[in-house]
């Protein structure tokens, strides 16, 4: 096991592939040393990255009605959970969800549709929808996140001009029967294989806070790792209402940083993403985590909103990041911004409580 963390950066830095050993240290990092740990991963995040962080942006296609049980979503079969519900958006109203974000400094467009897996019209659907945003945006990216692929379906979404396909792993194996009964483990492996046969690039990550032990945090990661996962969302459980997970509250901003630099360490030249929840449990912590992650999702999320994009922009610059778009920069957005002062109308001198 190494020394320290940047003896373990030293070793990354050279082609070693992190041990399980080492994985379980980072985990078990004692508070006083999570930052010099954020440190030791930032060196291996700035040497394949730089300070750049990709902007990604979510459109829900279809929302809610989904027939299969994954127990930490919001859409899940029996959910109660009050999110939006609707079928397939108009292609122009999505093609409007999609410049938006591409407005806003995204590279990426991951377009979701809630359910089991697509349909053979499904696809085709999606195919005209994309033709029709890369003509207006011919160097966006665009992830597609259908569910359960079968045969021949990544290899059309590929020729329609689909650039990744996304499927998490979510959990360990030992552990995915707990969280979901209506597919299984292998059937998302089986996905992710497909789209990586197809020539999609692979973008599968997992969900943390939903009860599991470090090394079934490890074994995650690690079998992300085998799959050889280019993009790797890291997803803070958000315990909806309504659903198995409501109420679940396992995560500190600490616990997520040291699950975002064993994201790393596993994982050094892979893009590294916060995604979901990061709101909730990273709080005041997430520009702490650019330094690990170089991806994150701008604005809001399926089915829950999240930080403003604005906010997202500035907080980008203000670490010290620029953002990979096309034509857009952290920085400028941030500069241009004139900050204001807010008046004091509470507290001394009102009748108003003070912000104490």
């Amino acid at each position: 096991m190494a020394a320290n963390w940047n003896d373990l950066a030293d070793q990354q830095l050279g082609g070693a592939v992190l041990s399980r050993n080492d994985a379980r240290a980072i985990l078990a990092a004692p508070d006083e040393e999570v930052m010099d740990l954020v440190a030791a991963g930032a060196r291996l995040r700035r040497e394949h990255f730089g300070d750049w962080v990709k902007v990604n942006y979510l459109v829900n296609l279809k929302s809610g009605l989904c027939p299969e049980d994954c127990g930490y979503c919001s859409q899940r079969l029996g959910s109660e959970a009050d999110v939006l519900k609707y079928r397939w958006l108009p292609q122009e109203e999505a093609l409007a969800q999609a410049r938006a974000g591409i407005e806003g400094g995204a590279s990426r467009i991951c377009m979701v549709a809630s359910g089991r897996g697509p349909s053979a019209g499904d696809v085709e659907r999606f195919a005209e929808l994309v033709d029709e945003l890369k003509a207006e945006h011919p160097h966006v990216e665009v992830c597609a996140c259908l569910g359960l692929l079968r045969d021949g379906q990544a290899e059309m979404l590929k020729a329609a001009g689909v650039d990744a396909y996304n499927h998490n792993l979510n959990t360990a194996e030992s552990r995915y029967a707990e969280i979901c009964s209506t597919h299984t483990y292998d059937d998302r492996v089986q996905t992710v294989q497909r789209a990586k046969q197809a020539g999609l690039s692979p973008c599968s990550g997992l969900i943390v806070g939903m009860g599991e032990s470090d090394d079934e945090v490890i074994d995650t990661l690690f079998a992300l790792r085998e799959l050889d996962s280019d993009s790797i969302p890291v997803n803070f459980l958000m315990p909806f209402d309504g659903t198995p997970l409501a109420g679940t509250s396992l995560l500190t901003p600490l616990r997520c940083l040291r699950i975002l630099a064993l994201a790393r360490f596993t994982c050094p030249d892979r893009e590294i993403r916060m995604a979901g929840g990061r709101e909730m449990h990273l709080r005041s912590l997430q520009p702490v985590a650019l330094h690990l992650a170089n991806s994150l999702f701008l604005g809001d999320y399926l089915t829950s909103e999240g930080q403003a994009a604005a906010a997202d922009l500035e907080m980008i610059a203000d670490a010290g990041f620029r953002v990979r778009s096309s034509g857009h920069d952290a920085g400028e957005i941030a500069a241009a911004r004139t900050p204001e002062v807010a008046l004091r109308r509470r507290g001394a001198g009102t009748e108003l409580a003070p912000n104490a």
